[in-house]
């Protein structure tokens, strides 16, 4: 499998810029991997594609809001700062991207609020656009936090052209989110409402949760040719007992397991024991999944539609089956799903 292989036509009127009227109202495609069959339903039809003993296994990760608008010292030009990594807590270090980034060097020092009540200097070049930060704070830490988080901007995905609204704050967070670390949305997580959580709950579908604090490394840009010389960034991952004891009853039991989102499948298959089972994990995992790919845990998967040669179009592929996927993916343009982060579901079974 080669990057080609991942293109399609995508017209940009299909990107999703604003989520569906209610969560789960969005709507479902649902894949028969068994018979190639393809269904169109609602997302809250989902609940018809499982059964007692089977267990929806989703990212609790709440997202930061990670994105800032500041000014430089003495030019006052306007830089956007994204807030990808916490470096060192005690020395206020982050991992940053900066836009535009050809003016930004190091001892350049920015200010952020109207009352410019935070200061940063840039002490390092990473990448091109990357740098390292040193936010000048004089407050504890938690106030430092808070300063962050009053200052910032929900980090709406690029391709979403408007400004932030004030929705976006609670829409562009499961309702389930709790761990905060993440710089972009699990998204296959947004179509879940309350309602359909606890419908799914009084049917006997057992709910786990584990912690992937999805980076900006999920959306990276794949750009050479050999997939396999492709490195995504690593992302912080926590599976706990009480989520691998749910997973491996769950198997043992013979009842399906469904991972929600290419973020859990990816957490999933990061921690497998050799026996195909789930381990405890706490780390950091950089794992690539492309096809070809034997599964070991999950054996449904609920996502989003995504766009042409990212590695999560790369990851369903192995899961769903090349000329399958490309299949769904033309059908899908066809009937005007919408894409991407805001958009539409869908269901592989």
């Amino acid at each position: 499998m080669k990057l080609s292989n991942f293109t399609y036509d995508l017209p940009k009127e299909l990107l999703a810029e604003y989520p569906s009227d209610q969560r789960d109202e969005s709507r479902l495609m649902v894949l028969h991997r068994d018979s190639n069959k393809i269904e169109h339903k609602l997302f809250k039809d989902v609940i018809d594609y499982f059964n007692d003993g089977d267990s929806f296994i989703l990212n609790n990760t709440k997202v930061f809001p990670a994105r800032l608008m500041g000014n430089k010292e003495k030019t006052g030009a306007k830089i956007e700062v994204f807030l990808l990594r916490e470096l060192n807590r005690d020395q206020r270090l982050w991992d940053v991207l900066v836009d535009p980034a050809r003016k930004i060097r190091i001892g350049n020092k920015l200010y952020f609020g109207d009352d410019d009540s935070l200061v940063a200097e840039v002490i390092d070049n990473t990448t091109s656009r990357g740098r390292t930060l040193r936010f000048l704070y004089d407050g504890s830490y938690d106030e430092f936090r808070e300063k962050l988080i009053e200052l910032g901007q929900t980090p709406l995905p690029k391709y979403i052209k408007r400004s932030e609204e004030d929705f976006d704050k609670e829409r562009y967070q499961t309702i389930y989110a709790k761990n905060e670390g993440a710089v972009a949305a699990p998204t296959a997580g947004l179509h879940f409402s309350k309602h359909l959580l606890k419908k799914l709950q009084i049917k006997g579908v057992n709910l786990g949760e584990i912690t992937l604090h999805v980076g900006l490394g999920t959306f990276s840009p794949v750009e050479v040719e050999d997939l396999s010389k492709h490195k995504m960034d690593s992302e912080e991952l926590i599976i706990d007992g009480e989520a691998v004891n749910l997973v491996n009853n769950t198997k043992k039991n013979k009842n399906k397991v469904c991972a929600v989102g290419t973020t859990v499948m990816r957490g999933l298959e990061t921690s497998v024991s050799s026996m195909g089972t789930l381990n405890p994990y706490r780390g950091w995992t950089h794992k690539f999944i492309f096809p070809p790919y034997k599964f070991s845990i999950a054996d449904s998967l609920i996502t989003n539609f995504h766009m042409p040669k990212s590695t999560l179009l790369m990851m369903v592929s192995a899961f769903c089956g090349h000329d399958f996927m490309m299949e769904a993916y033309e059908v899908a343009v066809k009937e005007k799903y919408r894409f991407y982060s805001y958009g539409d579901a869908m269901l592989i079974l």
